[in-house]
């Protein structure tokens, strides 16, 4: 019998930490993810030797068997990958400091060629996982050359054995001796739980058995083969042209539990100067500002590594999900790395401007289906347009404004509107300025409509880049004017109407002819002093804004206001001047409760009078 080697772990001081960084604190659970990977390699390896004409492949479909059992306290990892001659695993396991994958690709590929090869790496250093749950841990191992198999025993303390008379098939066997506080590993609800986290995607079969059932199933000579637990060709491996659109939402459901189908997808295949892949969806809402955080999950070359990772997100397009397969990030990937890394700063970039061309080229081929999913889509295209300008540029012709009839036209068609004057109007109320929406409309102006803050903003942004002015209907009254008549001023009705101002201050009126004769007066107010009061009230909420000042612009080709001038009402003029003034109040803002008391109030008086 060969005499059994016996030795120390070996341990580079330099590699201590970042192992301890890399362990220490992360979640126990990764170790299963460590040596099932480890066994997507050593099959990754021994394909890729099969397509380099290295390895003549036996047509035995590879795979990797995650077994357990409770009367033994142990749990096995098998693959009928590479394997490992004596002297490769004195090497590879015995000193946590090298790389087997490393120096693999090296080897075989050289480092350009490697790009994409596949193999996770550094099977050292996730070995040594085990002893995460483990005292002791047994790797039976026999090499694709034909090389005789061996045993390799090792304890929590670094004191190994190894054996060179061992029996096994081409491939690997890490047999892990469970310790008190791992025996939680040893029920298979639990191990599928992990397995399903980390690697549903893996691209080898992955088979999951409790071997004391296997055995009670044998002893009845009953054995169903079983199915593997994942999905070894995940959607984003394959060619979009080859998916449909069940496909993409199916797999939105597995992925996210999520049962409402998402707005749009986006299937990512980057090369250069990115290597990634990925899909990204763009999810219904069920009510604005559900949920701002999105999800989106990384992968390393299929292997699940972290979620909810929002650093690959631009903070504008945080509501965004989807999957990302990243082989260029390290695969235990921390938040402080993903913060300062220039990858995924670019990486971030790349999906922002996917997004934005995504929305023009639905906008320019898919017009009406884009108008129908605008209001879903709205608030998130207007903030990133405002947040960032080359999200504006490139999105720029796959945003939308709202009529006041409901229509929708591009930003393009918008300025267009704007003629020589480049001046567009809007409305932020579509009923309480019902009045002034139909006046202008009535004279064959545009109106937009912006409901909410974010629009207003948006709409401010607009006059920046595209030099144009956004005026609030009752802003201006210029485009109202009946440009025909003469215009005379009656000092009368300046009189008779300044009276009605607040806190001891005369009313600021003006005298103007509409096309409009139904309309007696409006209230307006200057974009201007408007934009400031409203500004000054979002920096300083607790300090008093300054007053708004209003102006009444009374209509001189209305009748009413012809009589007033006329001194038709006799003594009643002042009663009917200041029903105009709320008249005008009313379709300008919401009245306060004592306003509205005074006004039905006076409401009631006009209609006995008329008795």
């Amino acid at each position: 019998m060969e005499e059994k080697k016996k030795g120390g772990i070996s341990v580079e001081t330099e590699h201590i930490f970042p192992i301890i960084k890399k362990w220490l604190y992360s979640e126990k659970e990764i170790f299963l993810r460590e040596i099932v990977s480890n066994a997507s390699d050593a099959v990754t390896k021994l394909r890729r030797l099969a397509s380099l004409g290295k390895y003549e492949a036996d047509g035995v479909p590879y795979r990797i068997d995650v077994s357990f059992s409770r009367s033994l306290k142990t749990l096995t990892v098998t693959d009928n990958g590479i394997g490992m001659t004596e002297e490769e695993l004195e090497k590879y396991i015995c000193n946590m400091a090298l790389s087997g994958a490393l120096e693999f690709i090296q080897k075989y590929e050289g480092e350009k060629e490697a790009e994409g090869s596949g193999i996770i790496g550094h099977f050292g250093l996730g070995f040594y996982s085990a002893f995460m749950v483990a005292d002791t841990v047994e790797v039976v191992t026999a090499s694709y050359e034909g090389t005789p198999a061996v045993h390799f025993t090792c304890t929590e303390d670094g004191s190994y054995e190894i054996d060179g008379e061992a029996t096994h098939s081409r491939g690997t066997s890490v047999i892990m001796h469970l310790n008190e506080d791992g025996e939680e590993y040893l029920e298979g609800a639990k191990l599928r739980e992990i397995l399903d986290k980390y690697c549903a995607f893996m691209p080898v079969e992955i088979f999951l058995t409790d071997e004391d059932k296997e055995e009670d199933a044998s002893s009845d000579g009953e054995k169903s083969a079983p199915a593997p637990i994942n999905d070894i060709t995940p959607l984003w491996q394959k060619k979009a042209s080859e998916i449909t659109d069940e496909e993409y939402n199916e797999f939105y459901t597995k992925v996210f539990r999520e049962y409402s189908e998402p707005i749009f997808h986006l299937h990512l295949n980057a090369d250069y100067p990115l290597c990634f892949k990925g899909i990204i969806y763009f999810p219904k809402l069920k009510e604005n500002y559900e949920s701002l955080e999105g999800k989106v999950k990384l992968f390393y070359n299929q292997v699940f590594v972290a979620e909810n990772i929002k650093e690959v997100l631009p903070e504008y397009l945080l509501m965004l999900r989807g999957v990302l397969d990243c082989p260029e990030l390290p695969l235990n990937v921390s938040r402080s790395y993903l913060q300062n890394s220039a990858y995924v700063a670019k990486l971030s970039r790349y999906i922002a401007k996917k997004v934005a061309d995504k929305l023009a080229k639905m906008a320019k081929n898919e017009r009406e289906h884009y108008e129908e999913i605008w209001k879903d889509v709205k608030t998130f295209a207007e903030y990133a347009a405002v947040c960032e300008k080359s999200f504006y540029d490139q999105a720029k012709d796959g945003l939308l404004l709202t009529l006041s009839d409901g229509k929708r036209v591009t930003v393009s068609e918008a300025v267009e509107a704007a003629g020589e004057k480049k001046t567009l109007y809007y409305a932020t109320d579509a009923v309480l300025q019902a009045q002034y929406i139909s006046m202008y409309t009535a004279r064959g102006a545009t109106v937009f409509v912006a409901d909410s803050l974010l629009d207003e903003r948006f709409f401010q942004m607009l006059e920046q880049y595209e030099s144009v002015k956004f005026i609030r209907v009752d802003a201006d009254t210029d485009a109202l004017r009946d440009g025909d008549a003469t215009e005379e001023r009656n000092e009368h009705l300046d009189e008779l109407f300044k009276a009605f101002g607040k806190e001891g201050k005369e009313l600021s009126v003006k005298q103007e002819c509409f096309a409009d004769t139904t309309v007696p007066a409006v209230l307006t107010v200057s974009e201007e002093s408007r934009r400031m009061e409203e500004m000054m009230r979002m920096y300083a909420p607790d300090m008093p804004s300054m007053p708004t000042e209003a102006t009444l612009i009374l209509n001189t080709a209305s009748p009413v206001i012809k009589g007033l001038a006329d001194g038709r009402f006799g003594d009643k003029e002042k009663e009917v001047a200041k029903y105009v003034c709320s008249l005008a109040l009313l379709s300008h803002r919401a009245l306060d409760a004592e306003e509205m008391k005074e006004f039905l109030s006076d409401s009631y008086a006009l209609l006995s009078g008329l008795l």
